[in-house]
């Protein structure tokens, strides 16, 4: 395990009925509200009404921001600035998925700096403070709500990239699992996707001693496994509705990986897939994750074995540590083929015209990956590998 800091400075709220909690948490800060959302679900939801009425309740002089896309574009970040700066925003509250979440983050600190926020993601510059967020959830995936990290894409070159910053963790998060309900069958697909690849990022990884961490990596996959194939078939059920929200925040707020590096590779590649071709972020995590794992299971076999046997139930008798590693990687691409997601490019009318220039851009910043350090050959040779 190496040495660490932990710290989450977010206020988590769950649970049903927990909307009502907002009213207090807008008494700490000023009247001026930027309302951030996307599409228009929350309207036929009833979502928006009900936050509207309690904004109204508390006085707030509400600015709105619309339209938020589901990977959310830098233009639509600049507005959101424009807007802070022109109505002297006290309180950004966020209301959706994790696109408007990211978008809101990036708001909140581009609001607070002269130049242009990219700058932040090109990693010219650190954020030195940003407005409060606060966020209220309505799609279990990003875990976004309780985290420092965003992704956002650049429209006019064809990037997308995350960033994080201290400055951007929200305020306090609302979680009502029953705001979940209206999500479709596709996006509750792609939620469980998203929160399953966070935690492979953390459990692939080249640290010692982490059997705790490790273990509730294996905790959380197994859960999603077990709750995912029937929350597809009841999508408002509330039960399977909380445990899969709770295993998204869990994913991605820090607690399971205190004292480890993951490895991450294979979302900066799908960065560069969504970022070319803007389709949904689970969707290419789906397709991508299985072709990582064969591409590197010769690095560590012994890992790929333990989630094989751990998560899977794979028995190894008789086999290598490799052999049951592609079992289990075999068993986890079965899993979400059968709850509906995507496994190859072309689901998307993806071809291989432009593998080379999606190598290039997961490629800005170098080798990356921490359970094993890609080239640029090991990227495209994936990319072939998802066709």
């Amino acid at each position: 395990m190496r040495p660490f800091a932990f710290q989450n400075p977010t206020r988590l709220i769950f649970g049903k009925g927990k909307l009502s909690a907002l009213q207090q948490e807008l008494s700490q800060y000023g009247r001026n509200i930027l309302l951030v959302y996307g599409g228009g679900s929350i309207k036929r939801s009833g979502l928006y009404d009900q936050v509207i009425s309690i904004l109204q309740e508390a006085g707030s002089l509400v600015t709105e921001l619309s339209g938020v896309e589901p990977n959310p574009r830098l233009s639509t970040v600049h507005k959101g600035v424009a807007l802070c700066k022109e109505h002297n925003i006290d309180l950004i509250l966020a209301v959706g998925g994790g696109s408007v979440l990211d978008c809101s983050k990036a708001i909140a600190v581009g609001a607070k700096y002269d130049g242009d926020m990219w700058d932040f993601v090109e990693r010219k510059a650190v954020p030195q403070a940003g407005l409060p967020l606060g966020t209220i959830l309505t799609m279990a995936a990003t875990g976004s709500e309780m985290n420092g990290g965003s992704v956002i894409s650049n429209e006019a070159t064809k990037e997308k990239m995350g960033w994080g910053s201290p400055h951007a963790y929200p305020a306090f998060s609302i979680l009502d699992p029953v705001h979940t309900f209206s999500l479709p069958r596709d996006q509750t697909v792609y939620g469980v996707v998203d929160i399953m690849s966070h935690v492979l990022e953390h459990y692939f990884h080249q640290d010692t001693n982490t059997q705790v961490q490790d273990g509730f990596c294996e905790t959380i996959l197994r859960t999603m496994i077990d709750t995912a194939p029937r929350l597809i078939e009841e999508l408002d059920n509330y039960e399977l509705r909380e445990t899969t929200m709770y295993c998204g925040t869990m994913a991605l707020n820090g607690m399971i990986s205190m004292g480890l590096a993951g490895d991450w590779a294979t979302h900066n590649i799908e960065h560069a897939v969504s970022a070319v071709y803007d389709i949904p972020h689970g969707g290419g995590l789906a397709i991508l994750f299985p072709n990582w794992m064969k591409h590197n299971v010769s690095a560590d076999p012994a890992r790929f074995k333990s989630l094989a046997v751990n998560v899977f139930g794979i028995d190894p008798a008789g086999k290598s540590d490799e052999e049951t590693g592609l079992e289990g990687i075999q068993a986890l691409r079965d899993f979400w083929n059968s709850i509906g997601a995507p496994s190859t490019l072309s689901a998307y009318n993806i071809d291989d015209s432009e593998i080379e220039a999606m190598a290039d851009k997961a490629m800005r910043f170098g080798p990356f990956g921490n359970f094993r350090k890609l080239k640029r050959e090991d990227v495209v040779e994936i990319y072939k590998m998802s066709l």
